[in-house]
């Protein structure tokens, strides 16, 4: 439903703002600066400035380190949308606030949707009845978390594209051969990932995260989803003795090694898992948020290729 009204929304806005968006030809790239673009993510904002280039800035609405899963936008944020020409958003249920908060913004902007004509799988680690009846609300449909399969991540390009385009239709040729050169480099992280995870024997391909987020990740690399802390696309969930104890279970039966959390995440729960499972606690996850410059995940490129590291370097 919610993606329907995102889809409905851009179209409605897209009508209006192409008749003052555009930009004469003839003009320098710099001529589009006073275009603000705005990526909910920090990650999806990193993705786009790489379809942007140098013609427009994009700013992220998330600060780094931020889980957009229990973001809760604050008057300056609904303020920064307000002033917004272009908002980006992951879609696919993924930013729950959005579309309260575009009403309380106001005001006109392209609204892109980054996942959108993609497929969401259907979650795979379902939440026990007792857990289904407690957090209804967070219960889902399917899993949003495309980017952790960079040959989807094309697909959020090309839409990012086509939206900067309608906006600023003076920087076309720019963004289409910026898309084009990052559109190669996701072909070439797809083709490193897979000869990175051919170290790992096969029968060891096993997966246990805090919250179900790599789903697209396993389907594309050949990984064995066994469970998770949480067994939900969402961390507002939170897991029963019961659903515990199944997961103690499983993890025994598969004899998966390890135990992957983002970074921030309380580790006290896998820890205790862990004790009872003989596995190792890997806590140097990304998922959802980008790091400084001089971090280990400063763009969404780098998240990925630190991410395969741990997970390889756990499991080989």
């Amino acid at each position: 439903m919610q993606n329907t009204t995102f889809r409905w929304l851009t179209l409605l806005i897209l009508t209006t703002f192409l008749l003052t968006a555009c930009s004469p030809a003839t003009q320098p790239a710099s001529s589009a600066s006073t275009l603000k673009v705005l990526a909910a993510e920090t990650f999806l904002a990193d993705i786009a400035q790489n379809v942007a280039g140098e013609r427009v800035q994009v700013q992220s609405l998330l600060p780094l380190g931020v889980d957009p899963h229990t973001f809760e936008p604050t008057p300056q944020d609904v303020k920064k949308i307000a002033e917004s020409n272009v908002l980006i958003l992951n879609g696919a249920g993924f930013e729950k606030w959005a579309e309260k908060t575009l009403q309380n913004a106001g005001g006109e902007r392209l609204v892109i949707e980054a996942a959108a004509g993609l497929t969401m799988r259907e979650p795979k680690l379902e939440m026990h009845e007792h857990e289904q009846e407690t957090h209804t609300d967070h219960h889902h449909e399917g899993d949003p978390h495309f980017w952790f399969d960079p040959t989807l991540v094309i697909k959020y390009v090309e839409n990012i594209r086509d939206g900067l385009i309608a906006a600023d239709p003076a920087g076309k040729d720019v963004y289409t051969t910026n898309a084009a050169a990052y559109i190669t480099q996701l072909n070439e992280l797809d083709a490193w990932i897979k000869t990175q995870v051919e170290q790992i024997p096969p029968q060891r391909r096993l997966l246990i995260t805090d919250h179900e987020t790599f789903g697209y990740f396993a389907d594309r690399y050949g990984f064995t989803l066994v469970g998770a802390i949480i067994p939900n696309a969402t961390t507002e969930a939170a897991p029963s003795a019961q659903a515990l104890a199944g997961l103690i279970e499983q993890i025994r039966e598969t004899g998966a090694p390890a135990i992957f959390l983002e970074t921030g995440r309380s580790p006290q729960l896998a820890e205790q898992i862990a004790a009872e499972t003989n596995t190792t606690v890997v806590t140097d996850i990304y998922t959802h948020s980008l790091t400084e410059a001089d971090g280990k995940a400063p763009t969404y490129i780098d998240m990925m290729k630190h991410n395969v590291t741990v997970i390889v370097q756990a499991l080989k």
